[in-house]
């Protein structure tokens, strides 16, 4: 892991490509949002963590409904030097970066992985569980590249706090205690999370999301996710983050900071006795 400080190189390069793919995919702004590392970089900056903000890829949630006819998004993203990787939704871009083009689970048809999107096929996107609530919680934003000699600076839909804690609470429920799936790097995500906003806030956020129709199923998922991932210090979410920053940070307080901070978000959710 990496100090605060300047942006890691892979990282800088991470943005430029899906700033690309973004560019690609104009034409269909309207049913894209931003999730995963990138976007909780984008609310939380660098933070009061040791360890710097870190992502070697670009994550985008599509709302199929909002998807226009043309451009299908295979030719969009080819025709900006993409390449379809060996996963549905896997999308190579300059210098090897991945971008990956989602759709939550419930909106993305039947089949296994491979999203069905009509006349997009089925490979442009796969299908993620947990992905409903960035589809109803987001804000619009200008995100700018990191290279200083890129100027771009584009209108993107950045997934709320809210929505980006439900989806890495269930990335963390479904690969926890897999080998070579576990990245204790989304739970450190978490905790920038919890860390930024205060508890209250993330609560409220959850307690509408809820209430959704298409985000409160998932949504109380994570819910529970966040009692059985980080309850205490020793939860496996609160080691999981612990072990992201050992090298940098006391491990103990930050699986304890974990524990408290999660504590805190679901004591604001229970109902008032």
């Amino acid at each position: 892991m990496s100090r605060a400080g300047a942006p890691d190189p892979a990282y800088v390069r991470a943005r430029g490509v899906l700033l690309d793919a973004l560019d690609a995919l104009e034409t269909q702004c309207d049913a894209i949002v931003l999730v995963g590392a990138q976007a909780i970089y984008w609310h939380t900056g660098d933070g009061d963590l040791a360890v710097a903000p870190y992502t070697t890829d670009g994550d985008l949630v599509i709302q199929p409904a909002a998807l226009h006819p043309a451009p299908r998004i295979a030719e969009a993203l080819e025709r900006r030097g993409f390449t379809a990787g060996d996963q549905p939704g896997q999308w190579i871009g300059r210098g090897g970066v991945v971008v990956d083009l989602m759709v939550p689970e419930s909106l993305g048809g039947g089949g296994t992985r491979g999203a069905r999107l009509g006349g997009h096929g089925n490979r442009a996107a796969r299908k993620a569980r947990g992905l409903e609530a960035a589809v109803v919680d987001y804000v619009s934003v200008q995100l700018t590249a990191l290279e200083a000699e890129d100027s771009r600076r584009l209108v993107v839909r950045v997934a709320g706090p809210a929505a980006l804690l439900v989806a890495k609470l269930h990335k963390i429920a479904e690969r926890v205690g897999q080998a070579g799936r576990e990245d204790d790097k989304d739970a450190l995500d978490v905790l920038r999370l919890l860390r930024h906003f205060p508890g209250d806030r993330i609560a409220a956020d959850l307690q509408r999301l809820i209430a959704d129709e298409i985000a409160g199923p998932r949504t109380r998922e994570a819910m529970q996710h966040l009692e059985d991932l980080f309850s205490d210090a020793t939860s496996p979410g609160s080691r999981m983050a612990a072990r992201a920053t050992e090298l940098l940070e006391d491990s103990e307080t930050i699986a304890r900071s974990s524990a408290v901070l999660a504590q805190d978000v679901l004591a604001a959710c229970r109902p008032s006795a």
